[in-house]
């Protein structure tokens, strides 16, 4: 008995030590495990904090982004050109949407009904664009899935009233007021052109280097687009938290936006008006006449400082189609060539042939060419120049004249010759490409050939021809010019333009690039391939005005702080000497004035006996068209404030139609010293 007792009591407790030693090796292993365990959560809030944190606020949070309130563009005393309204629009959060589409629907009918819309318009915007079942756009909704969705803009305040007093009836609607890009057109001024526009920010801009967002507008033409980060300002940001659905739950923190600062330009409202209305009225004059006068511009310069007093434009329109977002037809109207296209500025972005207005140029190159400033040249009424005859515009010869006797009437022949004998004496056709060309060299000096540099998009270069630009031409277009040679134009109706077409053509094929007589001649009288904008002719009469200095156009003046007045100037442009020489600086400044009081506009201009008037008109002379209406002037004539220049496609002569247009504006420049 006793010693099975032994035996059993033995086995007993090697089982219980068995036992024991498994309970330890769990304990063990649940203290390691745990042990692990707070070994990892350390690691987590101690070394991967901030990438968890990072992490969990992508998930969990969306950056929303607030914009600034854009800048005011003031014209020189403060009148706004383009501004910012109050509208009053309505939302609804996306949480309503999402969480009951049905009662979501029947909701967005009852504010319907009370804002007076019709329903279908506001259930539009309930989708995202891009939805299953979502309506084109724009009548979805292309913004942001975490901001309320617009359903109604401009809505009438006294009805929006009854949606914030009804709170219960209209759950997550919201009645806010939003500013809205308008443009006041002061004293009935449209400025469109040079204002320009707000368009939808490109896929291809949205990016944190630009700072742009998918729902930004940006400047797209003018000084919206020029001085668009100054305008724009600094957008803020509100950090909000969503849930998995991505509905907002709640704001984590919100940076305020730095709104746009104003930007002060040197336009003068009163005088841009006066350009628009005295060129739309000379424009319907013309057209009376049976031309078609399809189109001008006016420019107003301070030839003392470049600073640009009004551009007008024609045709023009009311920049506030802009506002709110342009439909489809109107984008249409404002790009169709057959209506002028009025979004293209006349003033810097249309070249033309500058006509009679290049001729103080051509005094300047005939000069540089070795002839006498005050020697007298033979003006018969025609001269032949290599193999073809050349005529004045008049039929009768005037015999031997002065430089400024040929500006005052306009004799073309003289500067035929000039320009003809600087060509000889450059080697003729045999001359190397480089050979200088004080012509081309002058007219160049003076800022034509090259953008002005004006602060606005969109300028034209122009086009002075000489030896090099001719030959590089003529490579690039040698073999259509060989094709139409061969050809002729066929598709031309007119059978007499046709035929001058197909010469044009079979003289240029072989040798095209050479510099013919032809070429010196017509360039010399502003005809030919030499182009030029109102703006780049403005800027040659406003360095003969100045004495000789080639200015750099401004329109804006400073960028203004709205609410802490804090200036900042705009940077002037560079400045530069002209070619033109002091005496020739002097002669010209008194042959443009007798070119008014004793030309072919001297009975326009009598009057202003208390602001002299100098000047030159321009009648340039377009194949199957109405001659172009020049007129440049200045004022006043012994101590020039003004640069006017005025220009009408298709309005015959210089006298007959940019004239008239020219005294108007100097009628509103003299009553404003």
């Amino acid at each position: 008995m006793t010693r099975r007792a032994t035996l059993g009591t033995g086995r007993r407790d090697r089982r219980g030590a068995a036992v024991q030693g498994r309970f330890l090796a769990v304990v063990a292993l649940v203290v390691l495990c745990f042990g692990s365990l707070v070994g990892r959560l350390g690691q987590v809030q101690l070394v991967g904090h901030s990438d968890f944190a990072a992490a969990a606020a992508a998930l969990d949070t969306r950056t929303l982004v607030v914009p600034a309130l854009r800048g005011r563009i003031l014209d020189a005393r403060g009148l706004p050109l383009a501004d910012n309204r109050t509208s009053t629009v309505v939302t609804i959060e996306r949480r309503v949407i999402v969480g009951r589409p049905d009662r979501a629907a029947s909701l967005v009918r009852e504010v319907a009904q009370v804002v007076g819309l019709p329903a279908e318009q506001l259930l539009g915007r309930t989708w995202l664009c891009g939805e299953d079942g979502a309506p084109a756009a724009p009548a979805c909704w292309a913004g942001s899935p975490q901001v309320p969705v617009p359903l109604a803009e401009d809505v009438d305040p006294t009805h929006a009233l009854t949606l914030v007093e009804q709170p219960e009836r209209f759950p997550g609607v919201v009645v806010e007021s939003r500013p809205v890009r308008t443009y006041p057109r002061p004293l009935g001024t449209s400025a469109a052109q040079l204002i320009g526009y707000l368009g939808q920010v490109r896929a291809d801009e949205v990016g944190a280097a630009t700072g742009l967002t998918a729902e930004d507008l940006v400047g797209r033409a003018g000084l919206e687009e020029q001085y668009d980060d100054v305008l724009r300002g600094t957008p803020g940001r509100t950090v909000v938290s969503v849930d998995p659905r991505g509905l907002v739950t709640g704001v984590v923190s919100r940076t305020e936006p730095v709104n746009g600062r104003d930007l002060l330009t040197s336009i003068d409202a009163r005088i841009q008006a006066s350009a628009e209305k005295a060129l739309a009225q000379q424009v319907a004059a013309a057209r009376t006449r049976g031309w078609a006068a399809d189109s001008g511009a006016v420019v107003v310069l301070d030839p003392r400082s470049g600073a640009v007093a009004a551009l007008a434009s024609a045709p023009t329109y009311d920049p506030n189609v802009w506002t709110g977002g342009i439909s489809a037809t109107d984008y249409a109207a404002l790009t169709d060539s057959r209506a002028g296209t009025p979004l293209l500025s006349r003033a810097i972005g249309v070249e033309l042939a500058p006509a009679s207005t290049l001729k103080p140029a051509s005094v300047t190159a005939s000069v540089k060419a070795g002839n006498p400033l005050r020697g007298t040249y033979d003006c018969p009424s025609s001269s032949r120049i290599g193999n073809r005859v050349f005529h004045n515009h008049e039929t009768k010869g005037r015999g031997h004249i002065s430089f400024a006797t040929a500006i005052q009437i306009s004799c073309d022949t003289v500067f035929y010759r000039t320009a003809y004998d600087a060509w000889r004496a450059q080697g003729g056709l045999t001359a190397r490409t480089d050979a200088p060309d004080p012509f081309a060299e002058v007219a160049k000096g003076f800022g034509l050939g090259a953008r002005t540099g004006i602060d606005l998009p969109g300028e034209s270069s122009g086009r002075v021809p000489d030896r090099a630009s001719k030959k590089a031409s003529w490579e690039a277009t040698k073999d259509q010019l060989c094709a139409r040679a061969r050809t002729g134009y066929p598709d031309v109706t007119d059978a007499k333009h046709a035929a001058y077409l197909k010469q044009i053509a079979v003289e240029n094929c072989a040798d095209g690039w050479v510099v013919r007589p032809g070429d010196v001649a017509n360039f010399s009288i502003g005809q030919g391939d030499v182009a030029t904008t109102p703006l780049q002719v403005a800027v040659m009469y406003a360095a003969i005005a100045n004495g000789g200095t080639v200015v750099t156009p401004r329109v804006g003046s400073a960028s203004v702080d709205a609410l802490t007045g804090d200036r900042e100037d705009v940077a002037a442009g560079p400045r530069r000497r002209s070619p033109m020489s002091a005496e020739v600086g002097a002669y010209l400044r008194g042959a443009l004035r007798s070119a008014v009081t004793a030309g072919s506009v001297r009975g326009r201009f009598a009057s202003m006996t208390d602001w002299p008037v100098a000047g030159k008109t321009g009648t340039g002379e377009v194949v199957g068209k109405r001659d172009t209406s020049w007129f440049v002037s200045y004022a006043p004539a012994d101590e020039p404030r003004w640069v006017v220049s005025v220009v009408v496609s298709q309005g015959g002569p210089g006298a007959r139609t940019a004239a008239p247009v020219a005294r108007s504006v100097h009628e509103t420049l003299r009553s404003l010293r």
